[in-house]
């Protein structure tokens, strides 16, 4: 499968990259290699998604939940590309991303 990033998606990351950096140097970095890591378990035959609840699952929406980090990176699909649309804080701002799924 063909892994996109949203321009927003790629915002957020850069954004968290940065607070972690300031917390601890090499961090914001470990974070990154993270998100490229999971960029690739999501491009391999049946990525391990699980389902969003809400409006957003009935559009297809489902997150990749990382391991290391308080992180998902929330995704839809099509035919054979997987697009990125936010990596969301698992406990700010839930949800804020629903209107970057299309209905």
């Amino acid at each position: 499968m063909i892994v996109k990033v949203s321009p927003e998606a790629s915002e957020e990351l850069m954004e968290a990259a940065a607070w972690y950096e300031l917390e601890s140097p090499g961090l914001g970095e470990q974070l990154i290699d993270t998100f490229e890591q999971a960029t690739t378990k999501l491009s391999a035959p049946n990525p391990p998604l699980v389902p969003v609840i809400g409006e957003a699952r009935k559009r297809g929406a489902k997150r990749f939940i990382l391991q290391q980090f308080p992180f998902s990176l929330v995704t839809v699909s099509n035919n054979q590309t997987i697009t990125i649309v936010a990596f969301a804080h698992h406990s700010r701002k839930p949800g804020y991303w629903h209107n970057r799924v299309s209905p």
